[in-house]
């Protein structure tokens, strides 16, 4: 039997059972007696992998909107995501570290059926509005590169499951290079177009400041709350709790402390490099559609498009589809691994690795496909906005959860969050709540 009395001091109902992302569980050596460097650089990427789900597709539509529609003045509603991104993704490898669990197998063994089994169907709602997102970015960057029409570029993006298969057979480690060399692409794309642009630097730094003008304009408000929205997401927090648990660090209270910090500072770090993306498509956008009177850019291949015209340049728009394929390719490989790590921690599947790869990643391609077939070219930018709804809708089925284990100490031991940290994870889920349900209402109100 692998119940326990609910009241013992683990504090969990169930044992934990097979490991999270068994294939590569404890794969990537820590270098436990090597220096302090070494150990540190062992942890380094799982956070640019969570990273990546902070620069999406659908993050592009929001911010292409904010840009172009308000200049730089959002840009703080992007640090503020951002700054909260950085709490949660911390109390993510916390609950890992500490219960050797992730974030879906603790709502499997803490709560009963009635309550797991319904956040699972949320999990994968969230899972399968990811992946439209994504797979939309990944067609229209096919489409504006190479003139691949949308449906057949859908179809390619479902053999990234192959690309992970081949990479994890050489180690996960290749798996995070992969993923950081995209990156690095994006970062270079985007450095050369903000270059081009030549943004007003004194607007830039005041952007980041915040203004009542975001709560009293209505409009200013729901593009903000878009913002917030696409950038705090639900696969997200699933995501680092399971890869955080490919290093194989000690067992001892004083290693998961020090494991703890490590990922921590990797996650950070990885998500000051999201929030220089999602900022420099906002500025990119104000620097080339608002100074020059283009207000409603919204669609990425009309973005793509006025690109070249507006900065004079006819790479502009290439290095823009560039980064913005390099954004889909990265995105569909994470959330593939986030749909595996739900389903195999919420439902015990027990199957071979690839088997269950591949089941876990039709679930959520086929819905994305059938969706962005039947939209076709037009009305992407409006799918892409829904998906964003969708992820707001479900986002505090995971928060709260997530805040609630690594606040309990019978569930983390030694590891529980301090309490200060606590309280500013519950204000994080509290206000992330109360904003997602005003994003939603507007939404259903018009």
């Amino acid at each position: 039997m692998d119940v326990l009395n609910p009241k013992t001091k683990s504090g969990w109902r169930h044992e934990r059972g097979e490991a999270s992302l068994s294939d590569v569980y404890r794969t990537v050596g820590t270098g436990r007696h090597s220096s302090m460097w070494r150990r540190a650089a062992a942890f380094a990427g799982p956070g640019y992998m969570v990273a990546v789900g902070y620069m999406d597709p659908g993050n592009w539509a929001t911010s292409l909107a904010g840009g172009s529609k308000f200049g730089y003045a959002l840009l703080t509603v992007a640090l503020l995501s951002n700054l909260m991104a950085i709490v949660l993704q911390s109390l993510c490898a916390r609950l890992a570290i500490a219960s050797g669990r992730d974030l879906a197998q603790a709502c499997r063994d803490a709560f009963p059926k009635y309550v797991s089994v319904p956040l699972w169907a949320f999990a994968e709602i969230a899972i399968i509005a990811t992946d439209i997102a994504e797979v939309i970015g990944t067609a229209i960057g096919l489409n504006l590169l190479m003139g691949i029409p949308l449906e057949l570029g859908v179809l390619i993006t479902a053999l990234d499951v192959f690309v992970i298969l081949f990479l994890q057979k050489l180690g996960f480690r290749w798996v995070e290079a992969f993923i950081i060399a995209l990156l690095g692409v994006i970062a270079v794309c985007f450095g050369v177009q903000i270059l081009l642009a030549d943004p007003q630097w004194g607007s830039v730094l005041t952007g980041f400041f915040p203004t009542t003008e975001i709560v009293t304009n209505p409009e200013m408000l729901y593009l903000a709350l878009g913002i917030l929205g696409a950038t705090v997401m639900p696969h997200n927090l699933y995501l680092h709790s399971g890869i955080v648990q490919t290093r194989a660090y000690g067992h001892t209270v004083p290693e998961k402390r020090e494991a703890l910090t490590f990922a921590t500072i990797d996650s950070t770090v990885a998500l000051c490099f999201a929030l220089l993306i999602n900022a420099s498509i906002l500025i990119l956008a104000a620097a080339a559609f608002n100074a020059n009177g283009k207000t409603d850019v919204v669609e990425l291949g009309d973005a793509y498009s006025l690109l070249s015209p507006l900065l004079g340049l006819a790479i502009a728009p290439t290095l823009f589809g560039i980064a913005l394929l390099c954004c889909g390719l990265n995105s569909t490989v994470t959330a593939t691994l986030a749909g595996q790590i739900v389903m195999e921690g919420f439902l015990k599947i027990r199957l071979k690795p690839w088997v269950r790869r591949l089941i876990t990643r039709a679930i959520a391609i086929v819905p994305a496909a059938i969706v962005t077939i039947w939209y076709g070219d037009q009305g992407t930018a409006e799918l892409l906005i829904l998906t964003q709804v969708v992820l707001s809708l479900q986002l505090s089925f995971a928060v709260f959860p997530l805040v609630m284990f690594t606040a309990d100490k019978a569930k983390m031991g030694e590891l529980v969050a301090p309490r200060w940290l606590s309280g500013i994870a519950y204000l994080i889920a509290i206000v992330i709540a109360g904003l997602n349900v005003k994003l939603l209402l507007d939404f259903v109100t018009g």
